[in-house]
């Protein structure tokens, strides 16, 4: 007897060591947050200033190579104004501005998440030391009903003149 796959529970649900909710499968949001990952690379690369030495490296020796190599083997002309130069650093800009501004997106969505813990974290440590507070007012107002040690030693002190008043021969 054959048995059909369509009915084998996928490799994710046959997994029981991890609750329902907890279980690794591949989602639309894995790809965006690897995609964002890399997209943080790039603009951070880009924001170096290896990459502005590298990418003016390239420039003047594309713009040397195209107007000292023989007329054959130039592949930009310098009479046009370097056209395929211009295209290639275009085409780098454009593509370098909307990265940028995703890196810069989800670095604004970790700052918002870094504000609300902090605040979360500002609020539990009010409420700390408001208890801490009322703690303190309650022992003192506790301390009030006790007897203090400048206390203790004055009784003290009284009964031994009071004692060697009644002593014989005192």
């Amino acid at each position: 007897m054959a048995r059909d796959r369509s009915s084998r529970p996928s490799r994710s649900d046959s997994r029981l060591d991890s609750p329902r909710g907890l279980r690794t499968t591949p989602s639309i949001f894995q790809s965006r947050d690897r995609f964002g990952r890399f997209t943080e690379a790039i603009a951070r690369g880009m924001g170096t200033p290896w990459f502005l030495f590298g990418l003016s490296i390239f420039v003047i020796l594309w713009m040397i190579y195209n107007t000292l190599a023989p007329e054959g083997i130039r592949f930009d002309s310098a009479a046009i104004g370097f056209t395929a130069l211009t295209l290639i650093l275009s085409l780098q800009a454009s593509y370098a501005a909307p990265l940028i501004l995703l890196a810069q997106n989800r670095q604004d969505d970790r700052d918002r998440v870094t504000i609300e813990q902090d605040r979360q974290r500002a609020e539990r440590n009010l409420n700390d030391t408001e208890y801490l507070a009322r703690e303190v007012v309650a022992l003192r107002l506790a301390m009030k009903d006790l007897a203090s040690k400048d206390f203790i030693r004055s009784e003290l002190k009284s009964l031994l003149e009071e004692l060697e008043e009644k002593k014989p021969g005192g």
